[in-house]
């Protein structure tokens, strides 16, 4: 039997691992097994939903900041069960909305400067939903219009104007 030799398409391209001076470190992301976005980023921040007990916390971090995140920088911290997603407001790069095994969808907004301490208190918090809430969505066109989904089997759509809801 011949030997059939095969040429590879890729043979001739090769990688480099990137510095640690270039990435970020020490981001303990959650163990969630939900399948939704754990991570959200901006032109300015990114969000990180990490892992920890008793509740929901996520890291946002400036995106220019890159290396070793310290363990104990400022996370938001307001949810009562894990963080199921995060999403960024496309028409404002400081705020963000989470959305929580809690049932409960916060809305929060990140100083210009970056968080400094813990925060705990939101800008507003929807309780619409009678199960947790799974996925959240800002509307690409439409400024202030978050969608949201549950386990409850209902889409719910929030009108706002400015950064409050009605």
């Amino acid at each position: 039997m011949p030997l059939k030799i095969t040429t590879n398409k890729f043979r001739h391209v090769f990688g480099q691992s990137t510095r640690k001076d270039s990435c970020f470190e020490n981001i303990h992301i959650t163990k969630n097994a939900h399948d939704s976005n754990f991570a959200a980023v901006n032109p300015k921040f990114m969000a990180v939903v990490l892992d920890g007990v008793g509740g929901g916390a996520f890291l946002v971090h400036s995106i220019n900041q890159l290396g070793r995140v310290d363990v104990n920088a400022p996370k938001i911290c307001g949810h009562t069960g894990p963080v199921n997603d995060l999403k960024w407001n496309p028409f404002d790069d400081h705020v963000i909305a989470s959305a929580s095994d809690d049932m409960t969808i916060k809305v929060w907004e990140i100083p210009e400067i970056g968080l400094c301490t813990n925060m705990t208190r939101c800008v507003f918090e929807l309780r619409g939903h009678a199960r947790k809430v799974t996925y959240i969505e800002w509307h690409p066109s439409a400024e202030n219009v978050l969608l949201s989904c549950a386990f409850d089997y209902r889409v719910s759509v929030e009108c706002t104007v400015g950064s409050y809801f009605y």
